[in-house]
């Protein structure tokens, strides 16, 4: 089942947010992530907040766990954010519909989901709203209505070009279909097409990995993400690996793969703007996940969704059903909720920051972060670049170590 929701303080039933939190609304981009929690099969390594048919069972007639339903308790909830947000003038930089997978919807669906984010808040222009995508859950007509509806993005799930390697994850699509998913959204005039990556995987030998790649190159695209297989606690892939039927995952065979990915990736024109993406060009970076790392300002709706707005984080309810019964009832879904103070935020600064090639401004670091510096210099682990720490290749590698190093 998916994981649980951490604990946090209460949130008041109208969801509103102390005065602090809204102060400084409005002078930083601001998202809007939407969650979608539907998927055909449950891939046995994930632990996300998703959900097939059959594990929502007789809940599936509710308002908020039916498909046809689904994208008006999002919309409610958008248009709740509104009003707890208040009357500042704050338009959305960018949309993200995540999952789960998204395009299981109909397309019209996620069209009218932008639709209310651009009535409720208005939209930046030149806005980055993106879709994820499974390969095998959208075809030409449905490309092209996401695209007419203002979603210029898409982020297809190929993961693996190799059966094998596939079948492992549960993984349903034809690799050999991800190559016409990605001429179909260019077609349909996406300005952006990223695919996503794992390595890792139990059984994946160098050469699979390599053919991933290769096959991912060959579809010239803007951005790929490459990620390293997690084994999360209570997935089937880890009950899997603990009767011993596959091996577990390897640190170092990761790392080998990793390097692996980012030459290659590099040698096509494609360079790392975080620990694990790849971007054509400064304008190809995905400016909604660059949003969480420099520490913005997003909501998150939908059930499970996380949000941050000036130092106040909450998530909701984790069950599409009770989302929407709270929604309908016009309560909040939010189901707790943390005020960050100013250490916790520093401490955040340094995790996040310190992924991206633009760096971490050394004013981030206490006494005590600063002077562990020189060693991680020394050691080649980061670069000083006017006053950024960056984290060479080797400290992409090691970049947990790197962290505890300047948080002592």
């Amino acid at each position: 089942m998916p994981s649980a929701l951490p604990s946090g303080d209460p949130v008041p039933e109208d969801g509103s947010l102390p005065a602090s939190a809204l102060a400084g609304l409005g002078e930083q981009p601001f998202g809007i992530y939407v969650h979608v929690p539907f998927c055909t099969v449950r891939c046995g390594y994930c632990d996300f907040n998703t959900y097939t048919a059959e594990e929502l069972g007789g809940a599936s007639t509710a308002a908020g766990a039916s498909r046809t339903t689904y994208a008006q308790a999002a919309i409610a909830e958008i248009r709740r954010a509104r009003r707890v947000l208040g009357d500042v003038d704050l338009p959305v930089s960018t949309v993200f519909f995540g999952g789960g997978t998204p395009t299981l919807l109909p397309a019209e669906d996620l069209a009218s989901v932008v639709g209310a984010v651009a009535a409720e808040f208005g939209l930046v222009p030149g806005a980055e709203v993106t879709t994820e995508s499974n390969p095998d859950s959208v075809g030409p007509a449905e490309l092209a209505t996401l695209r007419e509806g203002g979603i210029n993005r898409i982020s297809f799930g190929m993961q693996s070009a190799v059966t094998h390697v596939l079948a492992t994850l549960d993984r349903t699509h034809d690799p050999l279909r991800v190559p016409s998913v990605v001429e179909w959204a260019r077609s349909a005039g996406f300005e952006q097409v990223s695919l996503d990556l794992i390595y890792g995987t139990p059984g994946e030998s160098l050469a699979d990995w390599e053919t991933s790649l290769d096959a991912a190159l060959a579809c010239a695209p803007d951005h790929v993400s490459a990620y390293s297989l997690i084994v999360e606690e209570g997935t089937a892939l880890a009950r899997r690996v603990r009767r011993g039927e596959i091996p577990m995952t390897d640190d170092d065979d990761h790392a080998d793969k990793y390097v692996v990915a980012d030459e290659r990736l590099t040698a096509a024109g494609l360079g790392w703007y975080e620990v694990s993406n790849w971007a054509r060009d400064d304008a190809s970076r995905c400016r909604h996940n660059l949003l969480y790392w420099t520490g913005g300002d997003w909501w998150g709706a939908g059930p499970g969704a996380h949000s941050h707005v000036g130092g106040v984080r909450w998530w909701n309810v984790k069950h599409p059903a009770a989302y929407a019964d709270r929604l309908a009832a016009g309560l909040s879904p939010a189901h707790a909720r943390e005020v960050l103070d100013d250490e916790s935020r520093r401490v955040e600064r340094v995790l996040l920051e310190l992924r991206l090639r633009d760096g971490l401004g050394a004013d981030a670091l206490d006494e005590a972060g600063k002077a562990a510096v020189p060693d991680l210099v020394g050691r080649g682990l980061l670069d000083v670049r006017g006053g950024r720490l960056v984290l060479t290749q080797r400290g992409r590698l090691l970049a947990d170590g790197v962290v505890r190093d300047l948080l002592p």
